[in-house]
């Protein structure tokens, strides 16, 4: 009986996943959103981490270049074809567009803040911060950050903006920019959720770094000095509930996460090279949507593990 029940399921989680997509609507249980070049759209993860597939593009009406989707995969600032920037909250199974007045910033880069209530538009050495996020999205201002930084990270209130530019880390907020340590190339900033928490990984001088209360006391600690697994870093994060800290190495490809409370770190091999390290609620996206399988780091999972999705199959040749 229970065979029976489970297979039903199955089939009918599969029928719907291959269902003609609606105009801006995702049908059946999904893990995320991926930007597809190629289309020049979102596409859903459809099913759960695992056993998941690529989903049909949404349709916004017009053509992306870009799309960003913020951790809570609720919200995505897209740049279309003509260069404009529009902003949609996700939800429902639906995509409802946001206006905000005074955002003149096309971006170059957006980053969102740990759990997605702010995010920093950055173009030309300007970042503009947005808080609010998803449904009252605001200008919180403008902020010039003399140079092309090479990292970013922002705190959830959008107060602090964490930044690596000319061989150091620095931290803008509360009226003032002020060096939080010297760091050399390759360095990696990022925010712990809901609160002023941060990490720095330096992978060829300090190691890795953990910052508890960055606005306050600023109590600094060695978490791990340079070694392999810290090497040719391509992101650097905090879980949802800010207990591990989480990197992924393209050199050793891997997955390192440290656990904040318990001590230690945990290393997990990849049949990849990493290229990016993107939160997609309790998953991690390890690289962009290409040819090739996209890869998933599924921290969330009682025994955490990395995954695939396959990848797109190949227009056919006329």
């Amino acid at each position: 009986m229970l065979n029976r029940i489970w297979l039903t399921l199955v089939c009918v989680c599969v029928a719907a996943s291959l269902l003609p997509a609606q105009p801006g609507a995702v049908a059946g249980p999904s893990s995320g959103f991926v930007f597809d070049g190629a289309a020049q759209s979102l596409r859903p993860v459809l099913g759960v981490p695992g056993a998941s597939i690529l989903g049909d593009p949404l349709s916004f009406g017009f053509a992306l270049t870009s799309a960003s989707v913020a951790p809570a995969q609720d919200l995505a600032v897209v740049s279309a074809a003509d260069g404009s920037l529009h902003i949609f909250r996700l939800a429902s199974g639906a995509s409802t567009e946001r206006t905000v007045d005074g955002l003149s910033i096309v971006p170059e880069r957006v980053v969102f803040s740990p759990s997605g209530t702010s995010a920093a538009l950055y173009a030309a050495g300007k970042a503009q911060i947005l808080t609010g996020l998803p449904d009252s999205p605001a200008l919180a201002g403008t902020l010039d950050l003399g140079g092309a930084p090479s990292a970013f990270a922002l705190s959830d209130d959008g107060a602090y903006l964490l930044y690596a530019l000319g061989g150091s880390i620095q931290l803008l907020g509360a009226g003032s920019n002020r060096l939080l340590m010297s760091a050399g190339d390759g360095a990696l900033a990022a925010f712990a959720p809901a609160n002023h928490d941060a990490a720095v990984l330096d992978p060829a001088g300090a190691g890795a770094v953990l910052f508890r209360d960055l606005a306050g006391a600023s109590v600094q600690s060695v978490l791990s000095p340079p070694d392999d697994g810290l090497a040719s870093p391509v992101g650097l994060a905090f879980s949802t509930d800010g207990s591990k800290l989480i990197l992924a190495s393209a050199s050793a490809q891997s997955v390192t996460a440290f656990d904040l409370q318990a001590g230690g770190r945990t290393s997990f091999a990849c049949n990849c090279t990493p290229t990016a390290l993107v939160s997609m609620g309790r998953l991690l996206r390890l690289n962009e949507l290409d040819t090739a399988p996209l890869w998933l780091f599924d921290y969330g999972a009682d025994v955490p593990r990395i995954v695939f999705v396959p990848a797109l199959a190949a227009p056919a040749a006329n």
